[in-house]
């Protein structure tokens, strides 16, 4: 009898993590719903960043929407970095940090120490709504007459890993060679993540 209730209690506990893993995965494969108050930017817009990012005359701009306290933000990481490592000589990377927990305050080095970081870090969520940009991650490029040319997911893998869907780095690639855009999918044009707290004012 008490094999047989041990028993019947690692199932219930088993079925029970499972659960919560497939709830996570659920919920992080929704996309995030499109605010109110939300107002489309079009690619091919043109993006008044002045004096808010330092990119360089003649060279793209990359940036990265990040939100620390979200689990999809934090999955993305290392792949961002690799971007950076990649293609870092050719576009002037950088982090936007939006979406931040009230009781939690960083500073830029903090973002660039604990995430390892390399390029520059903005708090400035006015550059989200320049971008249409609702939830992180996200991915902005912005080519060299400052027109929006990519926003989007970096890839439909939560950890990056799917190759066929990198669609950041597609996105890049064709940027700097001059090929013609490539034409995305779903899942890489609808948000998922993390809602930035700013679209529900």
């Amino acid at each position: 009898m008490r094999k047989l209730l041990l028993t019947c209690w690692l199932l219930v506990l088993a079925g029970g993590i499972c659960y919560l893993f497939w709830y996570h995965d659920w919920k992080y494969s929704l996309p995030t719903a499109v605010p109110q108050n939300y107002v489309d930017v079009k690619v091919g817009q043109q993006i008044n960043i002045d004096g808010q990012i330092a990119v360089a005359k003649g060279k793209p701009a990359f940036i990265h929407f990040f939100n620390p306290e979200c689990p999809c933000s934090k999955f993305n990481v290392p792949h961002f970095n690799s971007l950076v490592r990649k293609y870092g000589k050719q576009i002037d990377f950088s982090v936007v940090v939006v979406n931040l927990n009230k009781d939690k305050s960083y500073t830029a080095e903090e973002i660039q120490n604990k995430f390892d970081i390399t390029v520059p870090v903005s708090f400035d969520s006015t550059i989200a709504a320049k971008c249409g940009v609702y939830s992180t991650p996200q991915a902005v490029l912005i080519d060299t007459d400052h027109k929006l040319y990519y926003r989007g997911n970096y890839n439909r893998a939560r950890y990056c890993t799917d190759t066929k869907s990198n669609f950041a780095q597609m996105a890049i690639d064709s940027l700097l060679n001059n090929n013609t855009k490539p034409v995305f999918s779903q899942y890489a044009l609808k948000a998922y993540g993390c809602q930035a707290p700013f679209c529900n004012k």
